[in-house]
């Protein structure tokens, strides 16, 4: 807690962009090299190794990690397609944290260290700083346990850890970020309610699990039935409803604020801190998102080491259903919040490009960056029901806007062919913008409305061969999803409710003339 307030109390001393010049940084915002003392390199390295020894968990886990330790690809450098990844493969939640993002990485993984005695400050820097990792088996002096066991015992200790880490680092955000931004008047406090929307009501929830799981663990440092307290606590995780569906407009709002000077430089002084581990804002409050999507599979791999004749081997099925029901409610409601988002977003250059399927639908199957057959970037929206092509802008506040490009198309109506790379292109403008001058184009499709001979053929390009499978895959599940739909309305509205009224009518028999004539003429 020191650490922190000698942090904040670093930061306090910002006024202007103007300090920048008293901080030994050069142009590119990293500080100069220094050579520092053999006590602190030595620390550095001590910790990486211990942190490389300790980690046990299986190559899936590892994968849904936080990025509380991981280096972070820059935003401007990433060419890869936003946002495009199935539904069923990546859901919503998920791809909060990687559309919104621009495709940051949190997977990148630190290179190992040399096993070298010393090494100048310059190298070690260019690494995130990583937490002193330790596992179970590092804090009990014996034991006399099965192998299995002590897996078990290895991943309840990485849940219990994981919610440490989560709160420090929260606590982390609300007192070096939050409250230095409001004191400086970096930000508006309304600015800063939807930046960080309900993260401070996090802190105490997940505190409670902590608690909880210290007072499992026995004299022994073992943990016994776990089951129970997970399965009980699991609904306080609803909260997550909101914070997640804030997400989207958050990012968009934090991208706008750094444009300016005085926000980017406190940002960037924050990130060059030690204490900020080479992570951006974002970063940290995207980790309560990663950190949700992570309970399912620390479950799945406390289930695989429980034997069958356990306590918990009823319950642990139970917690796991729950969590992923509570996982698979806030990324049906995230969905639709950055659904809403969009459809905000667009603008309309005319009445008629106003489709009611656009306003209709409740997700987002992808997004992101394609090229139309004349060269030009378009930002592409695949929504529930239609397909919109865009040209992204600004407003006047700075805001970023999607003029519509052309006629929005219906899925259900879209008729849609894959172009196989190599193949002839048909069209000079088409083979001139795609090629370069030569016959043959990559990574393209076509798409066109069925039955609507004044809309022109949409013939787009992807950045490579990936993105052009996911955008093909999302097309169909998008254009089967939406016939299915129609056909469902049509053979409602042949089929319409009888009136009420003339249920009496069944009733009668068909010889009966003169009481037919009674009941009709009520």
């Amino acid at each position: 807690m020191s650490f922190v307030c000698v942090c904040v109390c670093a930061l306090f001393r910002y006024v202007s962009p103007g300090e920048a010049n008293s901080i030994p940084c050069d142009h590119a915002g990293k500080k100069r090299k220094q050579d520092p003392g053999p006590e602190s390199v030595i620390r550095i390295m001590e910790d990486e190794e211990e942190d490389e020894e300790g980690e046990l968990m299986s190559d899936h886990m590892k994968d849904s990690e936080e990025p509380s330790n991981k280096r972070v690809k820059p935003v401007g450098k990433s060419n890869s397609l936003t946002g495009v990844i199935t539904p069923v493969k990546t859901p919503a939640l998920k791809r909060i944290g990687q559309s919104i993002s621009r495709s940051i990485s949190f997977r990148t993984e630190a290179r190992p260290l040399p096993p070298a005695a010393l090494r100048p400050r310059s190298k070690a820097s260019s690494f995130p700083r990583r937490r002193n990792s330790q596992c179970w088996s590092d804090t009990v002096e014996s034991h006399d346990l099965t192998v299995k066991e002590i897996k078990r015992q290895e991943v309840i200790y990485e849940l219990t850890q994981g919610e440490r880490q989560l709160i420090d680092d929260l606590s982390l955000v609300k007192k070096v970020y939050y409250e230095p931004m409001l004191k400086l008047d970096i930000m508006t406090e309304s600015e800063l309610g939807q930046i960080f929307g309900t993260l401070d009501s996090l802190i105490p929830l997940h505190q409670d699990l902590l608690g909880r799981l210290e007072r499992l663990r026995g004299s022994e440092k073992t943990v016994g039935e776990v089951g129970p307290t997970l399965m009980s606590w699991f609904p306080c995780l609803e909260a997550y409803v909101t914070y997640c569906c804030n997400q989207v407009g958050a990012k968009a709002l934090l991208d706008q604020k750094k444009l300016e000077k005085r926000v980017e430089h406190f940002l960037r002084l924050c990130q060059e801190s030690s204490f900020s581990r080479k992570l951006d804002l974002w970063n940290f409050l995207d980790l309560p998102r990663s950190r949700l999507v992570k309970y399912p599979l620390l479950l799945k791999e406390i289930q695989k080491c429980t034997p069958a004749d356990h306590p918990d081997e009823d319950t642990l099925p139970d917690a796991l259903e729950l969590i992923q029901s509570i996982v698979a409610e806030v990324n049906k409601k995230t969905g639709e919040a950055e659904c809403q988002f969009y459809r905000r977003g667009l603008s309309y250059l005319e009445e008629s490009q106003r489709l009611p399927e656009i306003q209709q639908s409740r997700f987002l199957y992808c997004h992101g960056e394609l090229k139309n057959n004349k060269g030009q970037r378009l930002h592409v929206f695949l929504f529930e029901l239609a397909l919109v092509l865009s040209r992204p802008a600004e407003d006047r506040d700075g805001f970023q806007v999607f003029n519509v490009y052309r006629q929005p198309l219906p899925n259900a109506l879209i008729n849609l062919e894959e172009i196989p790379d190599g193949e002839a292109a048909g069209g000079g403008t088409f083979r001139g913008a795609f090629t370069g001058g030569n016959d043959k184009v990559r990574n393209c499709f076509r798409v066109s409305a069925r039955g609507r001979s004044k809309l022109h053929p949409y013939c787009l390009q992807a950045n490579d061969s990936f993105s052009k499978q996911q955008w093909i895959t999302c097309l169909r599940q998008a254009i089967v999803h939406s016939r299915d739909k129609m056909a469902q309305t049509s053979q409602s509205q042949l089929s319409p409710q009888a009136d009420p009224a003339l249920y009496h009518i069944a009733e009668l028999s068909l010889s009966s003339d003169t009481e037919m004539a009674d009941h009709t003429s009520r």
